[in-house]
């Protein structure tokens, strides 16, 4: 009653209201835009195509069924996501641009517009191999797909120009929502994505099994107290400044913290563990019709093996997702060069020398409280299995991993909610 007697308050807010009406009118637009197909695309091959598959079905949960009705939309905001995830990654391994990530507001804002420029082709592959895969088999999705022939090239460019356009637009909505509305734009933009399903999955199971559709609800009711706690966790190291005078005044002293997260890594790591452990099964069904025999046999062979009802795609799952988790947090942790900074403001750690001790100490700590939230990420993207193998559900409403994704935009939107109300002597979102 306290949450929603707060909300209230923010519509009574005229700037505030107007962010959050923003923020749901560009949710809307990017909701018609998904029922809009992309032109030549047989609906019912790619019905079958979606029955048969269940590695698209869950690609098309978190496109809020862009994928499933092929719109221009289709690939969402993943192609950028992917293009933040290699910026990132090459920030610290290439000079130039990690001399420009010291450079401030400037310097980030060269590095997004560096990241904007490479999902345009980042989406122009993506959309290659997606109607490429989609397009083989005895009743091809998209009919005559091929860029090497001078009769189909200026229709197959038009489709890859159409749905790379798709992301773009997505992003920029997304951005609008950043500056103008509530949230993190891109966040929200997946987050109406995902939701977006959950009333048509509802009404199926309310028809079909209601077992299941109980047996989600307590499942997710803990693991969202769990996604919660483990979201919120986090190990508090004290640091000291030094006292500085200067003429007759005296400068620092104060004591403060260091926030280090349980799970600092977010869902990266379960995004890119499933795009790389999603990618052997699907290059293979390109393969799956090959004239050759042998080259059939071996891709129907990866197909069986990478497949979502095998413990070994769940095995290899969490191991790429834990692993994934350390990679992610250090090369993070290393691009803040928190010890450096510490020691250049005069900061220190009680007990710990400033410079490599430091150094030392922070990364022990982390990798410490990584293992942590490493194993619970793992754990998240595995509960699909123990789910349909101890209880009546065959799917989950909403994937744990897409459960992680909702309840991290949502703490993080009420976040900014909070400071917004705080700004205006009204009390606190979350308590």
């Amino acid at each position: 009653m306290e949450t929603i007697r707060n909300v209230l308050n923010a519509f009574k807010l005229p700037d505030l209201r107007r962010k959050i009406l923003f923020t749901l009118a560009m949710l809307v637009v990017y909701r018609f835009a998904a029922h809009i197909p992309v032109p030549g695309v047989n609906a019912d091959a790619l019905r079958q195509l979606f029955e048969s598959n269940q590695l698209l079905g869950l690609l098309d949960m978190f496109s809020g069924g862009a994928m499933s009705s092929f719109s221009v939309v289709a690939m969402g905001v993943y192609p950028y996501i992917t293009a933040s995830i290699i910026m990132q990654l090459l920030v610290p391994l290439i000079p130039p641009l990690d001399r420009l990530s010291k450079e401030g507001e400037a310097g980030q804002a060269k590095i997004n517009q560096y990241t904007h420029i490479m999902t345009v082709p980042m989406a122009a592959l993506q959309a290659i191999s997606q109607i490429t895969v989609f397009s083989r088999g005895a009743l091809p999705v998209i009919e005559n797909f091929n860029l090497f022939s001078a009769e189909t090239f200026v229709p197959s460019f038009a489709t890859i120009i159409t749905l790379a356009a798709g992301t773009m637009f997505a992003v920029w909505l997304g951005e609008l929502i950043t500056e103008q509305g509530v949230g993190n734009g891109v966040s929200i933009i997946i987050f109406g994505g995902i939701v977006s399903r959950i009333p048509q999955r509802v009404a199926q199971d309310l028809r079909t099994n209601i077992p299941g559709l109980i047996a989600f609800a307590v499942i997710g009711v803990i693991t969202v107290a769990a996604i919660v706690f483990i979201y919120e966790g986090q190990r508090r190291i004290p640091v000291q400044y030094g006292k500085r005078v200067r003429g007759t005044k005296i400068y620092g002293g104060q004591s403060t913290h260091i926030p280090m997260k349980v799970n600092s890594a977010g869902m990266i790591p379960l995004i890119f563990a499933s795009s790389i452990l999603i990618l052997p099964g699907v290059v293979a069904q390109y393969f799956q019709y090959a004239d050759s025999q042998v080259v059939a046999s071996i891709a129907q062979g990866i197909v069986n093996v990478f497949d979502t009802e095998k413990v070994f795609y769940w095995l290899v799952y969490f191991i790429m997702v834990v692993g994934f988790t350390y990679f992610y947090t250090e090369t993070i942790f290393q691009q803040q060069n928190m010890p450096e900074n510490l020691q250049k403001h005069g900061g220190f750690i009680p007990g710990i020398r400033p410079g490599a001790r430091t150094a030392q100490y922070l990364n022990r700590v982390l990798r410490r409280i990584t293992l942590a939230g490493a194993l619970f990420l793992g754990g998240v993207a595995v509960l699909p299995f123990f789910a349909s193998t101890l209880t009546p559900m065959q799917t989950m409403i909403i994937t744990s991993t897409g459960l992680l994704i909702v309840v991290g935009v949502v703490i993080d939107t009420m976040k900014q909610l909070e400071a917004q109300l705080l700004m205006r002597h009204y009390e606190g979102f979350l308590r």
